[in-house]
Protein backbone atom coordinates (compact mmCIF):
# COMPACT_ATOMS: atom_id res chain seq x y z
CA UNK A 1 0.00 0.00 0.00
CA UNK A 2 1.50 3.13 -0.97
CA UNK A 3 1.58 6.23 1.92
CA UNK A 4 -1.19 8.33 -0.07
CA UNK A 5 -4.83 8.56 0.74
CA UNK A 6 -6.83 6.04 -1.68
CA UNK A 7 -10.58 5.10 -2.00
CA UNK A 8 -11.76 1.58 -1.76
CA UNK A 9 -14.77 -0.01 -3.46
CA UNK A 10 -15.67 -2.93 -1.23
CA UNK A 11 -16.72 -5.83 -3.87
CA UNK A 12 -20.13 -6.88 -3.87
CA UNK A 13 -19.39 -10.34 -2.98
CA UNK A 14 -17.67 -9.13 0.70
CA UNK A 15 -20.67 -6.04 1.38
CA UNK A 16 -21.98 -6.87 4.30
CA UNK A 17 -25.80 -6.97 4.67
CA UNK A 18 -26.93 -4.23 7.20
CA UNK A 19 -30.30 -4.22 8.78
CA UNK A 20 -33.26 -4.76 6.45
CA UNK A 21 -31.76 -7.41 4.09
CA UNK A 22 -29.44 -4.33 2.15
CA UNK A 23 -26.27 -4.07 1.07
CA UNK A 24 -24.19 -2.31 3.21
CA UNK A 25 -22.20 0.38 1.28
CA UNK A 26 -19.19 1.52 2.76
CA UNK A 27 -17.22 4.46 0.90
CA UNK A 28 -13.76 4.76 1.32
CA UNK A 29 -10.66 6.03 -0.09
CA UNK A 30 -9.04 3.56 -4.93
CA UNK A 31 -5.70 1.94 -4.22
CA UNK A 32 -4.48 3.88 -7.96
CA UNK A 33 -6.54 6.01 -10.04
CA UNK A 34 -8.21 4.33 -12.94
CA UNK A 35 -7.78 1.01 -11.57
CA UNK A 36 -10.65 -0.68 -11.74
CA UNK A 37 -12.91 -2.95 -8.97
CA UNK A 38 -14.92 -6.28 -8.86
CA UNK A 39 -18.14 -4.21 -8.44
CA UNK A 40 -17.48 -2.28 -11.80
CA UNK A 41 -17.47 1.08 -9.45
CA UNK A 42 -14.60 3.62 -10.06
CA UNK A 43 -15.25 6.71 -7.67
CA UNK A 44 -13.00 9.77 -8.16
CA UNK A 45 -9.72 10.04 -6.59
CA UNK A 46 -9.45 12.36 -3.46
CA UNK A 47 -5.51 12.76 -3.20
CA UNK A 48 -2.42 10.65 -3.66
CA UNK A 49 0.77 12.20 -1.58
CA UNK A 50 2.24 10.62 0.73
CA UNK A 51 1.10 10.69 4.19
CA UNK A 52 4.22 12.81 5.35
CA UNK A 53 2.91 15.66 2.39
CA UNK A 54 -0.33 15.60 3.53
CA UNK A 55 -1.51 19.35 4.32
CA UNK A 56 -4.18 20.70 7.23
CA UNK A 57 -6.13 22.22 3.50
CA UNK A 58 -6.23 18.50 2.38
CA UNK A 59 -7.84 17.29 5.54
CA UNK A 60 -10.50 20.27 5.69
CA UNK A 61 -10.89 18.94 2.08
CA UNK A 62 -11.43 15.24 2.69
CA UNK A 63 -13.86 16.14 5.63
CA UNK A 64 -15.91 18.26 3.52
CA UNK A 65 -16.66 15.70 0.81
CA UNK A 66 -17.06 13.59 3.73
CA UNK A 67 -19.78 15.70 5.32
CA UNK A 68 -21.92 16.02 1.94
CA UNK A 69 -21.83 12.55 1.55
CA UNK A 70 -23.00 11.49 4.94
CA UNK A 71 -25.87 14.24 4.16
CA UNK A 72 -27.06 11.85 1.11
CA UNK A 73 -27.88 8.96 4.34
CA UNK A 74 -26.77 6.72 1.01
CA UNK A 75 -23.37 4.98 2.79
CA UNK A 76 -23.25 2.93 6.44
CA UNK A 77 -19.56 3.60 6.57
CA UNK A 78 -16.98 5.60 5.08
CA UNK A 79 -13.27 4.08 5.42
CA UNK A 80 -10.22 6.45 4.49
CA UNK A 81 -6.75 4.43 3.98
CA UNK A 82 -3.48 6.49 3.98
CA UNK A 83 0.22 6.51 4.97
CA UNK A 84 0.94 6.00 8.52
CA UNK A 85 3.69 8.54 9.33
CA UNK A 86 0.36 11.35 10.24
CA UNK A 87 -2.45 9.11 10.81
CA UNK A 88 -2.10 9.88 13.99
CA UNK A 89 -2.67 13.67 13.19
CA UNK A 90 -4.82 13.19 10.43
CA UNK A 91 -7.31 10.91 12.16
CA UNK A 92 -7.72 13.84 15.17
CA UNK A 93 -8.05 16.70 12.77
CA UNK A 94 -11.02 14.87 10.82
CA UNK A 95 -12.78 14.21 14.40
CA UNK A 96 -12.53 17.82 14.61
CA UNK A 97 -13.90 18.56 11.31
CA UNK A 98 -16.84 15.67 10.66
CA UNK A 99 -19.69 15.76 12.50
CA UNK A 100 -21.48 12.82 10.48
CA UNK A 101 -23.27 10.17 12.21
CA UNK A 102 -21.81 7.98 9.49
CA UNK A 103 -18.71 6.07 11.04
CA UNK A 104 -15.43 7.52 9.54
CA UNK A 105 -13.03 4.76 10.02
CA UNK A 106 -8.79 5.43 9.09
CA UNK A 107 -6.59 2.83 8.06
CA UNK A 108 -3.34 1.94 6.58
CA UNK A 109 -0.47 -0.57 6.38
CA UNK A 110 2.71 -0.94 8.20
CA UNK A 111 4.15 -3.37 5.50
CA UNK A 112 4.32 -2.96 1.61
CA UNK A 113 2.18 -5.23 -0.28
CA UNK A 114 5.64 -6.76 -1.61
CA UNK A 115 6.66 -8.15 2.04
CA UNK A 116 5.90 -11.27 4.12
CA UNK A 117 3.14 -10.81 6.44
CA UNK A 118 1.37 -7.30 4.32
CA UNK A 119 -0.82 -6.24 6.88
CA UNK A 120 -2.55 -3.72 4.29
CA UNK A 121 -5.36 -5.75 3.21
CA UNK A 122 -6.62 -7.52 6.70
CA UNK A 123 -6.64 -3.89 7.79
CA UNK A 124 -8.45 -2.50 5.51
CA UNK A 125 -11.09 -5.79 5.59
CA UNK A 126 -11.59 -5.10 9.54
CA UNK A 127 -12.14 -1.08 8.65
CA UNK A 128 -14.52 -1.98 6.73
CA UNK A 129 -16.48 -4.56 9.18
CA UNK A 130 -16.36 -1.55 11.75
CA UNK A 131 -17.34 0.95 9.36
CA UNK A 132 -20.53 -1.27 8.34
CA UNK A 133 -21.84 -2.18 11.90
CA UNK A 134 -24.50 0.04 13.17
CA UNK A 135 -22.39 0.14 16.42
CA UNK A 136 -20.14 2.04 15.17
CA UNK A 137 -22.72 5.03 14.76
CA UNK A 138 -22.04 8.10 16.48
CA UNK A 139 -18.72 7.27 17.90
CA UNK A 140 -16.98 10.00 15.65
CA UNK A 141 -13.93 8.84 14.09
CA UNK A 142 -12.04 5.98 14.99
CA UNK A 143 -8.77 4.42 13.70
CA UNK A 144 -8.93 0.23 13.19
CA UNK A 145 -5.59 -1.42 12.60
CA UNK A 146 -4.03 -4.74 13.94
CA UNK A 147 -7.87 -5.61 14.24
CA UNK A 148 -8.22 -3.02 17.00
CA UNK A 149 -10.54 -0.06 17.26
CA UNK A 150 -9.32 2.77 18.84
CA UNK A 151 -10.19 6.55 19.82
CA UNK A 152 -8.93 9.17 17.20
CA UNK A 153 -8.20 11.51 20.19
CA UNK A 154 -6.10 8.92 21.95
CA UNK A 155 -4.26 6.81 19.64
CA UNK A 156 -0.24 7.25 19.19
CA UNK A 157 1.56 5.72 16.55
CA UNK A 158 4.42 4.45 19.12
CA UNK A 159 6.55 1.80 16.60
CA UNK A 160 8.18 2.83 13.63
CA UNK A 161 8.14 -0.45 11.89
CA UNK A 162 5.61 -3.10 13.80
CA UNK A 163 2.65 -3.80 12.21
CA UNK A 164 1.22 -3.76 16.44
CA UNK A 165 2.39 0.34 15.90
CA UNK A 166 -0.64 1.61 17.03
CA UNK A 167 -2.07 1.84 20.47
CA UNK A 168 -3.73 4.06 22.53
CA UNK A 169 -1.75 4.39 26.38
CA UNK A 170 -3.93 5.92 28.46
CA UNK A 171 -7.31 3.80 27.51
CA UNK A 172 -5.92 1.04 25.00
CA UNK A 173 -8.55 -0.21 22.22
CA UNK A 174 -12.30 0.39 22.32
CA UNK A 175 -12.50 -2.62 20.83
CA UNK A 176 -11.13 -5.74 18.88
CA UNK A 177 -12.41 -7.28 15.33
CA UNK A 178 -12.86 -10.69 15.94
CA UNK A 179 -13.90 -14.05 13.79
CA UNK A 180 -15.18 -11.57 11.43
CA UNK A 181 -17.55 -8.93 14.06
CA UNK A 182 -16.92 -6.30 15.72
CA UNK A 183 -17.07 -6.45 19.52
CA UNK A 184 -16.99 -3.11 21.33
CA UNK A 185 -15.56 -3.06 24.43
CA UNK A 186 -15.76 0.66 25.45
CA UNK A 187 -16.90 3.77 23.80
CA UNK A 188 -15.20 7.04 23.93
CA UNK A 189 -15.78 8.98 27.19
CA UNK A 190 -16.34 11.98 25.42
CA UNK A 191 -17.82 12.08 21.45
CA UNK A 192 -15.53 14.77 20.17
CA UNK A 193 -17.70 17.87 19.48
CA UNK A 194 -16.43 18.53 15.80
CA UNK A 195 -15.69 22.49 15.67
CA UNK A 196 -16.44 25.40 13.55
CA UNK A 197 -15.89 24.26 9.60
CA UNK A 198 -16.38 28.06 8.18
CA UNK A 199 -11.87 28.07 8.62
CA UNK A 200 -11.25 31.52 6.80
CA UNK A 201 -8.09 32.44 8.55
CA UNK A 202 -4.79 32.16 8.18
CA UNK A 203 -2.75 30.01 11.20
CA UNK A 204 0.44 29.00 11.33
CA UNK A 205 1.17 26.53 14.60
CA UNK A 206 4.35 25.40 15.79
CA UNK A 207 5.42 22.72 18.61
CA UNK A 208 8.70 23.17 20.36
CA UNK A 209 9.82 20.42 22.68
CA UNK A 210 11.60 20.93 25.94
CA UNK A 211 15.03 18.94 26.22
CA UNK A 212 17.96 19.03 28.71
CA UNK A 213 20.13 21.90 28.16
CA UNK A 214 18.08 24.11 25.80
CA UNK A 215 18.01 27.84 27.37
CA UNK A 216 15.41 28.77 24.84
CA UNK A 217 17.80 30.84 22.56
CA UNK A 218 15.99 28.89 19.86
CA UNK A 219 12.92 29.20 21.13
CA UNK A 220 12.36 33.19 21.57
CA UNK A 221 12.72 33.43 17.97
CA UNK A 222 10.62 31.33 16.71
CA UNK A 223 7.80 32.14 18.60
CA UNK A 224 7.86 36.12 17.02
CA UNK A 225 6.71 33.86 13.93
CA UNK A 226 4.00 31.90 14.88
CA UNK A 227 0.15 32.41 15.47
CA UNK A 228 0.00 30.10 18.18
CA UNK A 229 2.27 27.41 20.07
CA UNK A 230 2.65 24.41 21.75
CA UNK A 231 5.22 23.32 24.16
CA UNK A 232 6.10 19.71 24.45
CA UNK A 233 6.97 19.68 28.06
CA UNK A 234 9.16 17.66 30.45
CA UNK A 235 6.63 15.49 32.44
CA UNK A 236 3.53 17.12 33.51
CA UNK A 237 3.77 20.08 32.59
CA UNK A 238 7.58 21.39 33.17
CA UNK A 239 10.47 23.65 30.98
CA UNK A 240 13.63 25.52 32.30
CA UNK A 241 13.60 28.07 34.13
CA UNK A 242 14.88 30.22 31.42
CA UNK A 243 12.22 29.89 29.69
CA UNK A 244 9.72 31.22 32.08
CA UNK A 245 10.16 34.72 30.61
CA UNK A 246 10.08 34.43 27.40
CA UNK A 247 6.89 32.16 27.54
CA UNK A 248 5.46 34.27 30.00
CA UNK A 249 6.09 37.44 27.14
CA UNK A 250 4.82 35.58 24.29
CA UNK A 251 1.77 34.33 26.07
CA UNK A 252 0.71 38.10 26.15
CA UNK A 253 0.64 37.97 22.43
CA UNK A 254 -0.47 34.32 21.09
CA UNK A 255 -1.79 30.91 22.61
CA UNK A 256 0.92 28.80 24.29
CA UNK A 257 -0.34 25.57 25.26
CA UNK A 258 1.79 22.89 27.51
CA UNK A 259 1.42 19.38 26.64
CA UNK A 260 3.49 16.38 27.67
CA UNK A 261 5.85 15.31 25.80
CA UNK A 262 5.51 11.96 26.95
CA UNK A 263 3.16 10.26 24.98
CA UNK A 264 0.75 9.31 27.97
CA UNK A 265 -0.59 10.63 30.49
CA UNK A 266 -1.53 14.17 31.48
CA UNK A 267 -0.48 17.92 32.40
CA UNK A 268 -1.02 18.79 36.00
CA UNK A 269 -2.62 22.07 37.14
CA UNK A 270 -0.97 22.87 40.65
CA UNK A 271 1.23 19.74 42.06
CA UNK A 272 4.20 21.68 41.33
CA UNK A 273 5.36 25.13 42.33
CA UNK A 274 8.83 25.96 41.39
CA UNK A 275 10.00 27.98 37.93
CA UNK A 276 9.08 26.50 35.62
CA UNK A 277 6.49 24.54 36.89
CA UNK A 278 3.11 23.31 35.57
CA UNK A 279 1.37 25.80 38.00
CA UNK A 280 3.86 28.83 37.78
CA UNK A 281 3.22 28.20 34.14
CA UNK A 282 0.14 28.60 34.21
CA UNK A 283 0.05 31.21 36.64
CA UNK A 284 1.60 32.96 33.54
CA UNK A 285 -0.89 32.59 31.02
CA UNK A 286 -0.10 29.47 29.36
CA UNK A 287 -3.08 26.76 28.64
CA UNK A 288 -3.10 23.40 29.56
CA UNK A 289 -3.47 20.54 27.08
CA UNK A 290 -4.72 17.69 29.46
CA UNK A 291 -4.65 14.35 28.03
CA UNK A 292 -3.81 15.62 24.58
CA UNK A 293 -0.33 14.78 23.12
CA UNK A 294 1.35 17.74 21.22
CA UNK A 295 0.69 16.91 18.21
CA UNK A 296 -3.33 16.69 18.89
CA UNK A 297 -2.89 20.00 20.76
CA UNK A 298 -1.38 21.87 17.72
CA UNK A 299 -4.33 20.61 15.68
CA UNK A 300 -6.62 21.45 17.79
CA UNK A 301 -5.05 25.17 18.47
CA UNK A 302 -5.00 25.11 14.43
CA UNK A 303 -8.21 24.90 14.26
CA UNK A 304 -9.62 27.25 16.88
CA UNK A 305 -7.40 30.09 15.72
CA UNK A 306 -8.31 29.61 12.05
CA UNK A 307 -11.94 29.33 13.20
CA UNK A 308 -11.32 32.80 14.49
CA UNK A 309 -11.60 31.74 18.42
CA UNK A 310 -10.71 34.22 20.77
CA UNK A 311 -8.47 33.64 23.98
CA UNK A 312 -11.98 32.43 26.08
CA UNK A 313 -12.83 30.11 23.58
CA UNK A 314 -9.53 28.17 23.47
CA UNK A 315 -9.30 28.00 26.75
CA UNK A 316 -12.52 26.68 27.20
CA UNK A 317 -12.50 23.78 24.69
CA UNK A 318 -8.85 22.80 26.15
CA UNK A 319 -9.75 23.37 29.60
CA UNK A 320 -9.62 20.48 31.15
CA UNK A 321 -9.09 17.81 28.41
CA UNK A 322 -10.88 14.90 28.79
CA UNK A 323 -12.01 15.19 31.82
CA UNK A 324 -15.53 17.40 31.70
CA UNK A 325 -17.71 17.69 28.86
CA UNK A 326 -16.33 20.70 27.58
CA UNK A 327 -13.04 18.85 27.71
CA UNK A 328 -11.66 16.73 24.19
CA UNK A 329 -8.90 14.30 25.71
Amino acid sequence: MSAGLRRLVVPESRRRTAPGGRPARTEAVPPEPGQGTKSGWQPPCIRTPAGASLTFDEIEELAGQLRAMDGQSTFDGFVVAQGTDTLEETSYLLSLLYAGQTPLIITGAMRAPYLAGADGPANLLASVTVAANPRARGLGVLVVFNDQIFDAAKVRKTHSTSTNAFTAPDTGPLGTVAEGRLRLLAIPAHKPLPLSTVMTRPARVGVYPASLGDDGTLLAPLLEQVDGMVIAAFGVGHVPATWVPILQEAAQRIPIVLASRTGGGTTLTHTYGFDGSEKDLFDRGLIGAGHLDPYKARHLLTVLLRSGAHRDTILATFAPAGTTAEGRG
